[in-house]
């Protein structure tokens, strides 16, 4: 692939900027050890202007959640005309978007746990709209992960406090029901699965303390499950990620129940890559060490948008603000995003 100047961009404006800060730097330092020329970019209110004076050939996201991975960094990198890790606009607002996502599963007959959403309006009534639906359930927020503001209430007396704590970080709440099983999670490259890893946690659920605190989860790889299905965990997380749309690496989360049921949680579009992380610990077992791995993702940046958009940053650097997309495509020659 020959050396690159790649810009890093990590730490963000979300709940999950101490993550990204971890993810960030040990991507950013398998970088320099492939032989790239890494430039760190801290994102934060200013990025399109130091994405501009940055002169990349392409940025490696290690974002997570709001901002960073819902689409919008996306698309300020389309209209540059950076070529990014990692998923599209589009595909990763869907799978950023709880409540979407669980729609468009529905709409591919992916099972997935029953659930319903709640506005910032709804807060005081929400023990009347809750209804029949039932107990345990769990809360959290529409656009948010890592498991923050997530909350498992298991009476009525619980419900209205879980529903203020999602609500401290979006508008909208997902109010989903409670399915015990194994918490099972399958990687993704490309498209391509790599494997199905099994978490099993000491607290009650895979919460944030579980996922980044060393010692609060075992890991099993490959996950402990019969062949048959472990094939169909696969086959699942593969039709999940394929409905959003989402490429490069991902991962899937489900449960897999003793019943003989599978129901997908969430497809991860920027999954973390710290050392606690699972999507390395599954691409591991697949034979791909973290600098692989690293490598891999790093080779399919590129453009989504389409149109002929075929530039760096050293172009939007050069030409006028208002006038950069069109100065770009007009030298881009009409050729395809690389």
């Amino acid at each position: 692939m020959g050396r690159r100047r790649v810009g890093v961009l990590f730490g963000g404006l979300s709940a999950e900027r101490e993550v990204s800060l971890e993810t960030g730097e040990a991507c950013a330092q398998a970088l320099e050890r492939l032989g790239h020329d890494v430039v760190r970019l801290l994102v934060d209110a200013d990025i399109d202007q130091l994405l501009r004076r940055a002169r990349l050939d392409a940025a490696f996201l290690a974002l997570h959640g709001r901002y960073g991975e819902d689409g919008c960094i996306q698309g300020l990198l389309e209209l540059l005309g950076i070529p990014y890790t990692g998923s599209g606009v589009l595909a990763s607002a869907l799978a950023m978007d709880k409540l979407k996502s669980k729609e468009i599963f529905r709409l591919h007959n992916i099972a997935t746990p029953p659930y319903y959403a709640l506005g910032a309006a709804d807060a005081a009534r929400c023990v009347a709209l809750h209804g029949s639906f039932g107990f345990p359930a769990v809360v959290k927020p529409r656009r948010e992960g890592s498991s923050v503001g997530v909350s498992v209430v298991h009476e009525t007396a619980e419900l209205s406090e879980a529903v203020r704590e999602a609500l401290r970080f979006d508008d909208e709440v997902l109010v989903e029901r409670f399915v015990r099983g194994k918490e099972v999670c399958v990687g993704l490259l490309d498209g391509r699965v790599l494997g199905a890893i099994e978490v099993a946690p000491k607290g009650e659920f895979y919460d944030y303390r579980s996922k980044y605190a060393p010692g609060e989860s075992e890991y099993h790889f490959p996950a402990r499950l019969s062949p048959t299905r472990y094939r169909g965990v696969l086959a699942l997380a593969e039709r999940a990620n394929r409905a959003l749309g989402c490429t490069g690496a991902s991962r899937v989360d489900l449960l897999v129940t003793d019943g003989e049921n599978e129901y997908a949680l969430e497809v991860n579009s920027l999954p973390g890559m710290t050392p606690t992380s699972l999507l390395p610990k599954i691409a591991a077992g697949a034979g791909y060490d973290y600098d692989k791995l690293v490598k891999a993702i790093l080779a399919g940046a590129r453009l989504h948008a389409g149109g002929g958009a075929r530039t760096t940053a050293r172009t939007a650097e050069q030409a006028p603000a208002k006038a950069a997309v069109p100065a770009r495509r007009r030298a881009a020659g009409g050729r395809g995003a690389r």
